[in-house]
């Protein structure tokens, strides 16, 4: 049985409220601004829950932040090409927040609106109005999210209709640390990630449109590796790359897409989603600049993400699978985060 509670979080002249799904084994805490995942508290193998999810204390750190801390990005997650793609004959120009590229539907994207929410069975469904011309987006948008908790899995489950053709490409953006957000880095994790292919990127990490085999590269994670070691072997940073779950043309049915196993505690994150494609990325930016709950200071390989999605910068590439939503179709895809543990 799933307890949902509700209550006002922070000051805001928008108001914005705190939603709690609570089972006997996950915790997770959602806000109405960018919808949010602020915590999601997971048992490990001491019988102990810790919050699993990086983020902030108050209100003003969501405000400021321009990480995506636990935020639905959109209309579009990941890049896209110099901000610009074309739709029926017309061009359309984007915000440029990402290098030369526009990055997660732009600076103030789905990440800052306030959602109207509403209690469903074990959950919160999300509601949104993106009007025509949102962030350079055509058409007016009405997306929702809804999050349902039983046991240890949480399902985000996303819909929209648009009143006009236009991209879209919906994810949530959460930082973990299976040894607990202050940990100091994910050098201990074990990935795997049910990908025979991934997506090489330019320097602007726009993919370069080859679908490359994870054959003998340091992006074959079909068996579990140790996320330290691997790093070492990528070029870079670190991972941020999109795997293709599926192929172009198959049919967009849900797949297991990841499993994080973290020894020290125990704790297993288990993904599926709907979508051809997810983002592993593993905080390559974060420098310990930015401050996070409890005063703990995030930085570089503090925490991974994995971005369930279609393929960055589809709307540019022929070859990737279609992200064109039309006015008389319904978007829809699921992702399931599954929390266990193994003593």
């Amino acid at each position: 049985m799933t307890e949902v509670r509700c209550q006002p979080w922070g000051n805001l002249p928008s108001k914005v409220d705190l939603w709690t799904l609570q089972s006997s084994q996950v915790k997770v805490e959602i806000l109405t601004l960018g919808a949010i995942i602020r915590s999601i508290y997971s048992k490990g193998k001491d019988g102990q829950m810790d919050d699993v999810v990086l983020g902030y204390d108050d209100l003003e750190g969501y405000v400021l932040d321009k990480r995506y801390f636990g935020a639905v990005v959109g209309r579009v997650a990941n890049r896209i090409a110099q901000g610009c793609f074309v739709v029926d004959g017309k061009t359309y120009r984007l915000e440029i927040n990402n290098g030369p590229n526009a990055l997660h539907g732009g600076s103030r994207g789905f990440n800052k609106a306030i959602w109207i929410a509403t209690a469903v069975e074990c959950g919160v469904k999300m509601c949104l109005t993106s009007p025509d011309g949102d962030q350079g987006y055509p058409g007016e948008m009405q997306v929702s999210v809804t999050y349902t908790l039983q046991e240890g899995t949480l399902t985000a489950e996303y819909q929209a209709q648009s009143t006009k053709t236009t991209p879209i490409n919906l994810t949530n953006h959460s930082y973990f640390n299976l040894g607990g957000q202050a940990a100091d880095n994910i050098y201990d994790h074990e990935v795997s990630i049910n990908a025979n292919s991934y997506l090489p990127v330019d320097d602007t990490s726009i993919p370069t449109g080859e679908i490359k085999a994870v054959d003998g590269s340091p992006f074959d994670l079909r068996q579990p590796v140790l996320i330290g070691p691997q790093l070492k072997k990528v070029p870079g940073s670190g991972f941020d790359h999109n795997f293709c779950l599926s192929s172009p043309g198959d049919p967009w049915t849900e797949k297991t897409a990841a499993r994080i196993y973290h020894p020290g505690s125990g704790r297993i994150l288990e993904v599926s989603t709907s979508q051809p494609g997810v983002q592993f990325y593993t905080a390559n930016v974060l420098d310990g600049s930015i401050i996070g709950k409890g005063g703990v200071k995030y930085g570089k390989h503090c925490a991974f993400c994995l971005e369930t999605q279609n393929w960055p910068d589809a709307v540019n590439q022929a070859s990737f699978p279609d992200c064109l939503l039309h006015p008389d179709e319904e978007y829809r895809h699921l992702t399931r985060f599954t929390f266990t543990y193994a003593d």
